[in-house]
């Protein structure tokens, strides 16, 4: 059985049924996946810490988002800007080109080309871009020196890890099928045989899997067979299943196939489920909770780390309340999503695996600080800035990200933002309870309840309530008795002592 959270009663599931690409615009304007979906899917958290109702506040976004011209892109506008070219392309040496598909079972590597869209929310629907690049002399240089790494034994995981993450990655995907499983402590050559699919199509998550995996078509290379492209949904489909068979506390969320579809694309099958199991009790373990609050509160992490490199930047994001949904898909799926490049998607996934599991908030934080002046020039409300913020530009400069996002995990690590957001939770709550207050005496006075007092009578009678008037006449009353204690002292008292 799904398991769908349901936003107005008990959390028992979590995932709800896709929105077709047809839907009319009454059923996209409906529909939660709108700002929460990955592959056009409804993540659906649960309530935050704050009780605030998810689905109003969806609702709420996608009324206001109806005035913005950006949200209102149809796809056909995407479609006739997508040119799929050169199917079936294979290089001359043999070896894998930046961005090229080298999974084992593809005959050769496929080539599509997308024109940029920069009205393109991180929840719609892409084709990925799989155009190859020409090494420059940076890259091959690099790449001759992973090489010989290779054919070295005594290579260290620290080199691994130094090489995924400098400049240009582990350059194509070849070399990733390599070092990918070396980074997650996987031996390629002890790898379980994969069962077929019908073992495992009882299981109660199998029709939700295999939905979320018919839709994943635009993250297949362009251009493959047929019959190849079934092999590979349904590889795609034993791999998620058996992840979950094997880990029953660990639910499947909707996006998870965006990150299992890189790995199987780049290792193989067998590999793939080995590398995700890992990932999965790991980097991802928080995603997969019976509900969302962990991922939300890991969100929460990116507000202290605006703060703290740019206040201005932090408070104007929070005086237009955008929260922070339109990151749920990045993190939820490595931008592996929300992105048009399989190029950029690699080269990130590299970074990650070699990196604490948080770098994708951090990295997602240090894409919000770079978009600083578009965010400033927008309206400071909460639709304008959700459909700014949720769309990914298609010229993001991610060796540039890159090493901000560690400048920023070296700034500020976890442990120390995990002190801001508790800070953050704290400070909500106690609004909450203010709030609450505020409207407990409205029902009873029918006005606004006074402003709440530091003073010394509010302290010792915490119930007492203080209108302008009695504070007024209570602060002279205590001037008038201090002035005549005063008088007492000065006068009275050193006439006592002389008798």
């Amino acid at each position: 059985m799904e398991r769908v959270e349901q936003l107005n009663g008990p959390m028992e599931k979590r995932t709800l049924p896709y929105r077709e690409a047809e839907d009319s615009d009454e059923q996209h304007s409906e529909s939660l996946a709108t700002m929460l979906a990955v592959d056009d899917a409804s993540c659906n958290p649960a309530p935050s810490e704050n009780g605030d109702n998810v689905e109003s506040e969806l609702s709420r976004i996608n009324e206001s988002c109806s005035g913005v011209q950006r949200c209102s892109e149809e796809n056909d506008e995407i479609n006739e800007s997508t040119r799929l070219i050169e199917a079936n392309d294979e290089d001359g040496d043999g070896s894998s080109s930046n961005g090229g598909t080298t999974s084992p079972g593809l005959a050769g590597k496929n080539v599509a080309l997308v024109q940029p869209n920069n009205h393109r929310r991180s929840d719609e629907p892409t084709e990925l871009s799989f155009e190859k690049f020409p090494e420059n002399h940076e890259e091959k240089l690099k790449r001759i020196k992973i090489e010989n790494a290779l054919d070295d034994p005594k290579t260290s995981l620290e080199t691994w890890k130094q090489f995924a993450k400098s400049e240009y990655g582990l350059i194509n995907d070849d070399l990733r099928r390599k070092i990918w499983p070396l980074l997650v402590g996987v031996d390629p050559q002890q790898v379980d045989p994969a069962p077929s699919l019908e073992q495992l199509n009882n299981h109660p998550e199998y029709n939700q899997v295999v939905l979320d995996v018919n839709r994943s078509l635009k993250r297949f290379p362009p251009g493959i067979p047929y019959e190849q492209r079934v092999a590979l949904q349904d590889q795609l489909t034993v791999l998620i299943l058996r992840v979950i068979i094997k880990y029953p506390h660990l639910k499947y969320y909707q996006g998870y196939h965006d990150v299992a579809i890189t790995f199987l694309l780049v290792v193989g099958e067998e590999v793939a489920f080995h590398v995700m199991e890992i990932l999965s009790t790991n980097h991802l373990v928080e995603c997969m909770q019976e509900t969302m609050e962990p991922t939300q509160r890991r969100l929460m992490f990116i507000y202290p780390l605006v703060r703290r490199e740019n206040a201005a930047l932090c408070s104007y994001l929070e005086r237009s309340t955008v929260g922070t949904l339109f990151a749920l898909p990045w993190y939820l799926t490595w931008f592996g999503h929300s992105l048009n490049s399989y190029r950029s998607v690699v080269r990130l996934y590299d970074y990650f695996l070699a990196s604490d599991f948080l770098l994708p908030i951090y990295v997602t934080s240090a894409i919000v600080i770079y978009r600083q002046n578009e965010i400033f020039q927008e309206d400071c409300d909460m639709a304008s800035l959700h459909c700014l913020l949720s769309q990914l530009p298609e010229d993001l400069p991610f060796e540039y990200l890159l090493k901000s996002a560690e400048n920023l995990y070296r700034k500020y690590p976890p442990r120390v933002i995990e002190k801001d957001v508790e800070t953050m939770i704290a400070k909500e709550k106690q609004q909450r309870l203010n709030e609450e207050r505020e409207r407990e005496y409205r029902k009873l006075y029918g006005k606004k309840p006074p402003p709440v007092s530091n003073s010394i009578i509010s302290r010792f009678l915490p119930h007492l309530q203080l209108s302008r008037r009695s504070v007024f006449v209570t602060t002279a009353f205590s001037i008038l008795v201090g002035f005549c204690a005063y008088y007492y002292r000065a006068h009275y008292i050193p006439l006592a002592a002389v008798r």
